[in-house]
């Protein structure tokens, strides 16, 4: 029935003059077609289609067959296959470009998740062909296709494991594969261009559409994979797609060094910046830098005359940008970048000037949120590493600088902690032969002593809350007393003693005898309380602690926490005791 309305269709069609063929004739062609095809008539299909009475029917509706034609190919029924690969090679043959390239697209954009693989791949060499039969004018056509390709290339999970890779269970590298042979004959077109010329202008419509295609599959997937290094997966489709891209960047007239330094050495009142800022996206040039310094892609295309710290400055924007994201992939390529632009540079070469780059300010401040609230164990271990590795690189005053501002800016004792612990062993170095300097020694050391050894809120202080600084402090002002002797007095820290004593000891003394009170009156109230119950068992019960409610706990629950900050304070004051007997012994008068 089907077979004899497509007949009736195109016998009545072809009577008509000038292809003046009304909606009723296209939507007969459509259904009966579609019909013919699902039920597998494909071959009478196409000896209709290629029947050169035919061929002016076929060029204006022929399209139309598109979807039920992709359908039956994705089903991959043998019988056929051969016929419905017939008609498709004989439309993209005969039907005008721009209405299959509408057609192809629309069946590329209507895949569901499950088939996403399998129809970039079925279509992605008719739309090749479909493309070049476009000629000069088909830049704005090839944009279009290749961002309709990466918004479903973006929707594919990105493999994890090596086996996930190896075996392609998401359909993602194979994507990736086909698209390199896709954007492979309009590539080529570039290179001719800039062979014949010596230069393209950055305004060819077709490099510009090639450029966005690179820095889009930078970020997507780029950006989201976790390259497998060569030792741990010898083959990668992955890889490979990373390394074409950057290929692909340079082939079209990208200097890789300049897409590097576009951020430092821009001009923000060039015309058209905005313009370009579209064009380059930061986040795909982050990717880019993580491929050529954590990966090592495409090294042989990139020149090694970059002095390490402009590629660490460089570097620095990208690394902010990853640092100040929440995803996992996003931190670790953040990470991984900053510790591979580190270990380039000598220690204690960074001069102090660098600190006035904005970046070197703000990614510090992103690694400490790294390190205080990623919920990754993995990545904070990795952040306080990599923090570790930046202060190593600073020179003595950069250090001294880079200390004092985070002790100014810091919210969060563990890093003031870790801070101060630095600090000490720049004082232990410095007081060793042949190691004096003026950074931490003498007079420019007391100013950042006084950030160090101060109380935020003087007695009210919350000790608990600043356990690692308060510790840390005591530590190095215990140390500072021993070590440095009253008669040598090197740190300075004997001439400035009685100031700490009244704006640190002594506030930390009645601090620290402040809360033991409070907490021991706590304790006592709880014990007593327990004593009491009925069923301390199954009571439950909330204890406020300096202002603060704790967790419904059980009263044994509350007296181990009770307890606890009993045993820290006792740890404080034994640090505070030792300190107090040797300023206390520098009081007593000779016998």
């Amino acid at each position: 029935m089907a077979l004899e309305l497509l007949s009736d269709v195109v016998q009545r069609c072809q009577a008509i003059k000038d292809e003046s063929y009304s909606s009723q004739d296209y939507d007969l062609f459509l259904t009966a077609g579609r019909t013919c095809i699902e039920q597998g008539d494909s071959a009478q299909v196409l000896s209709i289609l290629v029947d050169e009475k035919n061929k002016s029917i076929v060029r204006c509706m022929g399209w139309n067959l598109l979807g039920p034609l992709v359908q039956m190919l994705l089903k991959k029924e043998d019988k056929n296959l051969p016929h419905c690969h017939a008609i498709l090679s004989h439309l993209l043959e005969v039907c005008s470009p721009k209405e299959l390239l509408v057609g192809l697209l629309e069946q590329v954009e209507e895949a569901d998740s499950a088939s996403i693989a399998e129809t970039l791949t079925l279509l992605l060499k008719p739309l090749q062909t479909v493309l070049l039969r476009l000629g000069t004018k088909k830049a704005s056509s090839v944009g279009m296709a290749l961002s309709t390709l990466l918004g479903q290339v973006a929707r594919l999970p990105v493999p994890v494991t090596k086996e996930q890779e190896e075996d392609d269970v998401f359909g993602l590298c194979c994507c990736c594969t086909a698209l390199l042979q896709f954007v492979k004959p309009f590539v080529e077109e570039i290179k001719e261009i800039i062979k014949d010329n010596n230069r393209i202008s950055k305004d060819n419509e077709l490099r510009v559409e090639l450029l966005k295609f690179c820095m889009k599959s930078l970020s997507e997937p780029l950006l989201e994979v976790q390259l497998k290094d060569p030792d741990t997966l010898q083959k990668s489709p992955l890889r490979d797609f990373a390394t074409e891209i950057l290929i692909i960047l340079s082939n079209i007239g990208e200097s890789l060094p300049d897409l590097l330094s576009r951020n430092v050495l821009k001009r923000r009142e060039v015309p058209g910046f905005l313009e370009e800022e579209v064009r380059y996206p930061k986040e795909s040039l982050a990717c880019m830098c993580h491929l050529l310094f954590v990966n090592h892609i495409a090294v042989d295309i990139f020149p090694a005359v970059l002095s390490s710290v402009f590629v660490l400055q460089c570097n620095m924007e990208y690394i902010e940008l990853l640092l100040s994201r929440t995803e996992g992939s996003r931190l670790q390529k953040g990470l991984e970048l900053y510790e591979k632009s580190l270990v380039r540079i000598e220690d204690n070469s960074l001069p102090v000037d660098i600190l006035e780059l904005k970046t070197f300010f703000s990614v510090p401040q992103n690694l400490v949120k790294v390190m205080t609230l990623c919920p990754d164990q993995t990545l904070r271990t990795k952040g306080l590493k990599v923090f570790q590795l930046s202060i190593d690189k600073f020179s003595t005053e950069a250090k001294y600088k880079f200390f004092r501002g985070m002790l100014k800016t810091s919210q969060h004792a563990g890093v003031e902690g870790y801070i101060i612990k630095n600090i000490k062993n720049q004082i232990d170095f410095s007081l060793k032969p042949c190691n004096g300097n003026e950074w931490f020694l003498g007079k420019h050391l007391l100013p950042l002593l006084r950030l160090v050894l101060c109380l935020p809120h003087g007695p009210e202080t919350d000790l608990l809350q600043n356990l690692d600084r308060i510790m840390e402090s005591l530590n190095l002002l215990r140390y500072m007393l021993i070590r440095d002797k009253e008669w040598e007095n090197e740190t300075g820290i004997w001439t400035e003693l009685y100031k700490i004593e009244d704006n640190y000891l002594k506030p930390m003394r009645t601090g620290l005898n402040m809360s033991k009170a409070h907490y021991e009156a706590e304790l006592k109230s709880m014990k007593a309380n327990k004593i009491t119950s009925k069923d301390s068992q199954a009571s439950v019960c909330t204890l406020t602690v300096d202002n603060e409610k704790l967790p419904n706990m059980t009263p044994e629950m509350q007296i181990q926490v009770l307890q606890s900050a009993l045993f820290t304070f006792d740890l404080i004051e034994s640090v505070l005791a030792r300190i107090e007997e040797i300023t206390e012994a520098k009081e007593r008068p000779l016998s």
